[in-house]
Formats: C-alpha cells, structure tokens, sequence
C-alpha cells in the first residue's frame, strides 16, 4: 500500500496553506496498492514532535471506513461515507500543522483493515486504534515538516 500527497513530498515541507492557523485546508492525498481483502482504511495524521512540547503525541486528523475503492482523497474534503473523529484540538475533521515551537514533522499513517469500524463521529484516535487491534492488513506512512 502507498500514501502520497499531491502537495508535498514524502518527508518534505507542508505548504503552509495547510496549517492549522493558515486556512485549515485538509491535504490531498493519494492512495495506491490496497490490499487485496481489504474492508476498510483508516487514516490517522498525528505529530510525535509535540510530545517535548504538550506532553503527548498531538492528533490531527483521525479518519475512518474510507471505502478500499478510494483512490484520492481531495484537498478540503473526505471521501463519501467516510467518518472523522476528533482532533486534539477538540474539534472533529482535519486539523492542519500548527507546532507551537519549531519545525515538527507530521505523520499520515493509513491503515489497511479487514472490517469496517462501528464508531460515532466523535471517537478519539485512541477508540479508533483499540477498535482496529487484530483487524490491520497492512500499513504505511507519509511523512511532511511544517514550521510556524
């Protein structure tokens, strides 16, 4: 399976249009080589750099029950009967780069499942993950820098 973007590189820069506090336009990906058997894809977008600043791993985006059929996921939208859940920002749907101190990095992890996930909009990226423990085909990641 592969992730990419059409707006950055894997481990390039984000554009800045993308951050949280510079429109909030969620990234587009695209997304390739599904597994075979796949039911699902859950897609979790989180900066471990947060961490020496906030104390924890900050979630940006946590979505879920993307059809295996979806090949693109368009800037500023989700795909058809997708769901997102709630950010760190306390907010549900996607909320872009915004690191408080220094450049971070940024990792799309997008997860191939064997089942379709039965949560309500506002699940945590933690529900989400114990909800996938035993279901997860395959993975990959997508990794882009943003500074303030």
């Amino acid at each position: 399976m592969i992730l990419q973007s059409l707006a950055f590189e894997n481990g390039g820069t984000i554009p800045k249009k993308y951050g949280y506090k510079n429109g909030n336009i969620s990234i587009p990906l695209k997304i390739s080589e599904i597994s075979e058997g796949t039911k699902s894809l859950v897609l979790i977008m989180d900066d471990p750099d947060a961490m020496g600043v906030v104390g924890k791993v900050w979630v940006h985006w946590v979505l879920w029950n993307i059809s295996p059929n979806t090949k693109e996921i368009s800037e500023n939208s989700i795909p058809e009967d997708s769901i997102e859940g709630k950010t760190d920002f306390g907010e549900i749907g996607y909320g872009g780069p915004a690191p408080p101190d220094k450049e971070h990095t940024y990792i799309f992890k997008l997860y191939a499942l064997d089942i379709s996930l039965n949560l309500k909009q506002d699940s945590t990226k933690i529900e989400v993950e114990e909800s996938m423990k035993g279901h997860i085909i395959t993975e990959t990641k997508l990794e882009g820098k943003f500074a303030p």
